[in-house]
């Protein structure tokens, strides 16, 4: 025991040694810098010599505030508000404007106002809190009536790990993971059930994120395509998902109108004008002031999940698993505790039907899809849903198998130039003086390639429309 007792003491005395190394000084330069985490246990080592210091219980509540520790941020703020720190009152208001407690918001935000009054950058502060305290109450008011059923706190890192979709929803990973010379915060990758059609983000949170897709040929993907401005517009796009129907995309934005980080958004691609229609956001408790992504929705199993870090550690992520809705209800209520709970998802049985058993949904929703093993052949060509082609020996129409042949030589063709058009854009990263000549090739090469793509699509259309007319005469 003594042998403890004395491990224990110098592990004490190591730990606070090394605060003291780092100075209430140094953290009130990371506080400033917005660097909230490192400065936290600082803070909270000087905290414990002065628990009555206003400042020292802002700064701390500010940071817990930043770096996702909402409840927990209360009461230092709380306190340095009631020793009359304006800035512990404009942060408190935000605090409970993101618990929607909008009521406690507004009578912090005129504890500021006051003291505040003849400093027009704090009012103009004030105004937009105001402002964003306006609009998530009305957000509130909208929340729909959804069937949250599980849930789980994952690391950030690895949260994918929560989405157990079938085969027939397609799959989900890491853009690393599929391209191998990215970092492993490159963001997340949507591959089709077919395996033949990928979306995907692609960029950084300095310069912006946007979504793009490629086709498969053969064995490789190419004819990257960026998604039109009406989903890649300002802020980064990130955590692509299409349904089924190949025609539905949800993903997440930090651009307008995000309520904070990123919100989730749905759109539809327009056979007709051939573009996506303007996404809608959706409304709570899908979105929140907090970043919210990733939503994949399971048809077969007729589950959904989406995951946010509301109320959680810089770290950690909560996947709610629910039950989609056919069409959006929304919840109607005139009690502003009961609407404020539901949208925050406080209670996951609170958002429960009467009566309702989901024990045998969550074993469902928690079930490994099984992959089923590629047919093996020279190649996978869809004719209709239930219908696949791998040798041309399969084709019953003459016409349809000459079609389909050209095509095969064509997709050859494709991928010599892709590899040289991947070989030439490598000698353009190395510079040197050819770098203008080399830049006018790859841009010629580049049109080459999007044109023979084109021609490849039209023959697969022309040769399954041909095979498809047969096969039903």
């Amino acid at each position: 025991m003594k042998i403890q007792h004395t491990l224990l003491a110098l592990l004490f005395g190591i730990f606070g040694f090394a605060l003291q190394a780092q100075t209430l000084d140094d953290a009130k330069s990371w506080y400033l810098e917005g660097r909230y985490a490192e400065a936290l246990p600082v803070f909270r080592a000087e905290y414990l010599h002065t628990p009555t210091n206003a400042a020292l219980n802002q700064w701390i509540g500010v940071c817990l505030l930043e770096t996702g520790r909402v409840a927990e941020a209360e009461k230092y703020l709380i306190f340095a508000s009631q020793k009359k720190i304006p800035e512990a009152s404009l942060y408190l208001g935000d605090l409970y404007t993101k618990m929607y407690r909008f009521d406690e918001a507004e009578k912090e935000f005129v504890k500021y106002q006051r003291a505040s009054r003849r400093n027009d950058e704090a009012l103009n502060r004030l105004a937009v809190k105001r402002e964003q305290a306006e609009r998530l109450k009305r957000m509130v008011s909208r929340t729909e009536d959804v069937q949250v059923i599980d849930s789980i706190v994952l690391p950030r890192a690895g949260f994918l790990a929560a989405y157990h979709l079938s085969e027939s929803s397609g799959s989900l990973m890491p853009v690393n993971a599929f391209f191998r010379n990215l970092p492993a915060n490159a963001g997340t990758l949507f591959m089709n059930e077919r395996r033949d059609k990928i979306v995907y983000s692609q960029g950084d949170t300095l310069t912006g994120s946007d979504l793009f897709t490629m086709d498969k040929l053969l064995d490789n993907f190419g004819n990257e395509k960026k998604l039109p401005a009406t989903i890649n517009g300002e802020g980064n796009q990130a955590y692509p998902f299409v349904m089924s129907d190949g025609l539905t995309l949800y993903f997440a934005s930090t651009g307008e109108p995000s309520l904070g980080g990123y919100d989730l958004f749905v759109t539809r691609y327009n056979l007709a004008s051939d573009t996506y229609l303007t996404p809608n956001q959706l409304n709570m408790p899908f979105n929140s002031p907090f970043n919210d992504f990733m939503m994949a929705l399971d048809e077969e199993k007729g589950i959904g999940w989406f995951a946010s870090d509301r109320f959680q550690p810089d770290d950690s992520v909560c996947i709610y698993t629910f039950i989609p809705n056919p069409q959006v209800t929304l919840i109607e209520s005139n009690d502003s505790v009961y609407m404020a709970g539901r949208a925050q998802i406080s209670s996951i049985a609170g958002t429960w039907k009467e009566g309702s058993d989901y024990t045998s949904l969550r074993a469902l929703a928690r079930q490994t899809a099984v992959v089923q093993q590629e047919a093996r052949g020279d190649f996978s060509f869809v004719i209709n849903d239930g219908l696949t082609y791998h040798t041309l020996n399969d084709f019953k129409s003459s016409r349809a198998k000459t079609l389909f042949s050209e095509v095969l030589a064509l997709e050859k063709k494709w991928q010599a130039l892709h590899a040289a058009l991947a070989e030439k854009r490598d000698q353009f990263a190395d510079g040197g003086a050819a770098n203008n000549t080399l830049g006018q090739a790859i841009l010629t090469m580049e049109k080459e390639a999007d044109a023979l793509f084109r021609e490849i699509e039209r023959g697969k259309i022309q040769a399954r429309n041909e095979e498809a007319t047969s096969v039903n005469h």
